[in-house]
């Protein structure tokens, strides 16, 4: 008799006899259930590998009862939770996949599709309260066309946006009256018109609900109310033109502020629910055979989405190099100061092949300049110099610039001497000139990229001290990072002062238009010139931090999809956390869920042809990668710890990491997806990657997939975009062009640039399946 068969006879007799233990009736006898047992586990040893179906009531009280596959739920299934949860549907492995329905014991329910553990795709939800939901869903949130209809009876009908009202959409009140246009964060926003059920009709701009901006309010009798609207009534300016019946009456007073007080009184948006527990976020228990057990083994545990506690790992196991070309390693032992992530297919298999070596500890990058640095008074200087030309009194910034305010002309020289003047303080370091470059435009900027002035002036200028990069990059560059992470200094050579100074005018133009740019993001640019025989220049840029984040990095690329010089110099050794790797040290592939991987398209393509419109090249894609499955240690940062650093700490200090459940409450939870934008916050999976041998001097840029996949929060923007195709650059690209292949350089023409990189870049970020 095959083994699946006779797990079926065995669970059949079972089923009879724990179905009235469930129901409170007799339950079966000790001998019975050890009976049960002895066969199920024989069948077990016999039938590795065969999906089989049985009913196991698990050690953490749950209960499973459907077909198996190697101790994990594999196919339709039922699984009862102790809190009252219920998932009855398809299961793969471990995980939700497919069609299925999950029941909370508050009466809730959802009925449709699931992914790896999340509702993804069509399906409906029902709440405790009444309210129905039909539609798209994206990783437990509405996302896409869905239609809502409240318990209360208003229903809504159009586009969703991460658990959100956004884009074009239709709400209709109990009472009849409906509004049907544009919507931004589950309110009304942008253009739309309101229809109330008397005729009357607002056309016009909306801004959180309410009327703001330019609009029409038309009555049933032909009357019209043109103007500016806003809940301010001393904002609020317009002409009234009143019907022909209202101007036999005489009746020509009428107050605008009245479609605030009377008309949109019960025009109120329903809130959204609050989903307690997420199917994603609850945890499966996994069944043990009884046979060889071991106290001192922790069982170990899986969420629906396919994690699993990583197991023991010789810390005698070599570590592959992420860098390593031809897919061989370099056998080096484990620090005790590393945790392992485990390898985990997507059906939440551990896998063969070596783990990624993942530091408990990530160390602060560079030194922190004191007193006796060399480059301590250049430190006091920069830091004045942003103090006064921030602070210094002027109009209100305005996105709506002048032409002239781009002109690169537009600079002003501040004399900085010891003893302090007018509009200087007083100061403990030498004399020196300060010069602002079209300070005008980078207010508006900073004003664009809503950095508060109080904020950004304690963050450079305040009595924390700047952080030096160890060695300046390729350009010969020096790098400074302000104590809070936020903004990077980068020193300039005056042709890249140059080309940005060149391209103020369109840079502005794009980041206004795109909000979810990933060029990087500037703030000012500034020059000391110091006092002295040499009359020393120091020109600099202040740049947002792409890595200021609550996550530890413990991966970083640059990518521009190029080999000539693409690999790290370092040995294996010295190679970091906070080393930035390059292109032939990259060994994974970036999956993206398919909205953000269709965004990040979109944007790629954007900032490519801007670029390429400015003429500019050697760009490239910086990453930084955090594991999930590193925070799974028992030495994870404890929940509420959330402050990278403390201020005033010394340079040792390491960056505090989330823990797994305060990073599921960011994801999973409405609130949460605020803090996440294309770039920034990104949750994603990446799949490991192996280059193989290849003949004659081929160098393969990309390796084969494995199927190796981890859970990552990804980081990504476009660095280094101040490169202009000059002289210099066309010599590079001649003389290395006569070593190697050509396409294998940097040194290229803008457009064949940005080609090549979109490319790339395309191949590497892929679409999540």
């Amino acid at each position: 008799m095959k083994a699946w068969e006779a797990t079926i006879r065995i669970t059949q007799a079972a089923t009879r006899r724990r179905t009235n233990t469930i129901f409170g009736t007799q339950g079966p006898s000790q001998t019975e259930e050890e009976n049960d047992q002895e066969q199920i586990e024989h069948v077990e040893d016999q039938g590795n590998g065969e999906i089989f179906h049985a009913e196991r009531f698990l050690p953490n009280g749950d209960y499973y009862s459907g077909y198996w596959l190697d101790n994990f739920p594999h196919g339709q299934g039922k699984y009862w939770w102790t809190d009252g949860c219920m998932y009855f549907g398809d299961w793969f492995r471990g995980k939700t996949v497919g069609k299925g329905t999950f029941s909370w014991p508050s009466g809730a329910m959802y009925e449709g599709n699931f992914k790896s553990g999340f509702m993804d795709g069509d399906g409906t939800y029902t709440g405790p309260n009444g309210d129905t939901y039909r539609g798209s869903w994206v990783m437990n949130l509405k996302h896409g066309h869905g239609v809502k209809e409240y318990a209360n009876g208003d229903c809504y009908d159009g586009e969703w946006c991460r658990g959100l009202q956004e884009g074009h959409g239709r709400y209709t009140w109990k009472n009849g009256n409906y509004y049907v246009g544009e919507w931004k964060n589950g309110t009304i926003f942008g253009k739309g018109k309101m229809y109330w059920t008397n005729g009357n009709v607002y056309e016009g701009n909306w801004e959180d609900g309410f009327p703001k901006g330019n609009g029409t309010f038309r009555w049933t009798d032909g009357s019209l109310y043109v103007g500016n609207w806003s809940k301010d009534p001393n904002e609020q300016n317009g002409t009234f033109y009143p019907s022909g019946s209202l101007l036999e009456g005489g009746n020509l007073e009428w107050d605008p502020q009245q479609v605030f007080n009377v008309d949109l009184i019960e025009c109120t948006i329903c809130q959204p629910e609050k989903v307690p527990i997420l199917p994603s976020q609850k945890k499966l228990a996994l069944w043990r055979s009884s046979k060889a057990v071991d106290n001192n083994i922790r069982p170990r545990r899986m969420s629906l989405d396919g994690r699993i506690d990583a197991p023991p790992v010789d810390k005698e196991f070599g570590r592959i190099r992420l860098s390593d070309v031809a897919g061989t390693s370099a056998s080096t032992s484990y620090n005790s100061d590393d945790s392992i992530v485990g390898l985990q297919d997507s059906d939440g298999y551990m896998l063969r092949g070596s783990p990624i070596r993942i530091p408990k500890v990530v160390k602060r990058q560079g030194q922190t300049i004191s007193k006796g640095h060399k480059n301590y008074e250049l430190m006091l200087n920069l830091q004045l110099g942003v103090r006064v030309s921030v602070g210094r009194p002027g109009p209100p910034p305005s996105l709506d610039l002048k032409p002239s305010a781009f002109d690169p002309r537009e600079k002003y020289w501040t004399r900085f001497s010891p003893e302090g003047s007018k509009i200087t303080p007083p100061h403990q370091s030498c004399e020196f000139r300060w010069k602002d470059y079209c300070p005008k435009v980078f207010r508006a900027l900073r004003m664009l990229f809503k950095v508060d002035a109080a904020d950004y002036m304690i963050s450079i200028c305040g009595n924390d001290a700047l952080r030096e990069l160890c060695s300046p990059g390729k350009s010969g560059s020096f790098f400074y990072l302000t104590n809070d992470d936020r903004y990077m200094i980068k020193t300039m050579k005056k042709a890249e002062t140059k080309v940005l100074l060149r391209m103020l005018g369109a840079y502005f133009n794009h980041v206004r238009a795109f909000e979810n740019t990933l060029v990087t993001k500037y703030y000012g640019l500034h020059c000391v010139k110091l006092s002295g025989p040499a009359q020393k220049k120091v020109r600099f840029v202040i740049m947002g931090n792409l890595f200021c984040t609550n996550y530890s990095i413990h991966r970083r690329f640059d990518l521009k999809g190029s080999t000539f010089g693409r690999m790290t110099d370092k040995a294996e050794s010295e190679i970091e956390a906070t080393t930035t790797l390059k292109d032939l040290d990259l060994n994974f592939i970036f999956r993206l869920q398919k909205t953000w991987f269709q965004e990040f398209r979109r944007q790629i393509d954007r900032d490519c042809e801007f670029m390429e419109q400015e003429g500019v090249m050697d760009y490239s894609l910086l990453v930084g990668i955090h594991f999930r499955e590193a925070d799974t240690t028992e030495d994870q940062t404890p929940s509420g710890s959330r402050t990278p650093i403390d201020n005033g700490g010394s340079e040792n200090e390491t960056i505090t990491r989330l823990s797994w459940a305060d990073m599921d409450q960011l994801l999973l939870d409405q609130a949460g997806w605020a803090s996440i934008k294309l770039g920034i916050n990104i949750p994603a999976r990446v799949e490991r990657t192996e280059r193989k041998p290849t003949e004659g001097e081929i160098i393969q840029l990309i390796g084969e997939p494995t199927g190796e996949l981890y859970d990552v929060i990804l980081f990504f923007g476009v660095i280094d975009i101040l490169q202009d195709y000059d002289i210099t650059k066309k010599l590079e690209h001649a003389y290395k062009s006569m070593q190697c292949d050509p396409n294998s350089i940097s040194a290229v023409d803008p457009k064949a640039y940005s080609r090549r990189f979109r490319d790339y870049i395309f191949k590497v970020f892929i679409e999540d399946n």
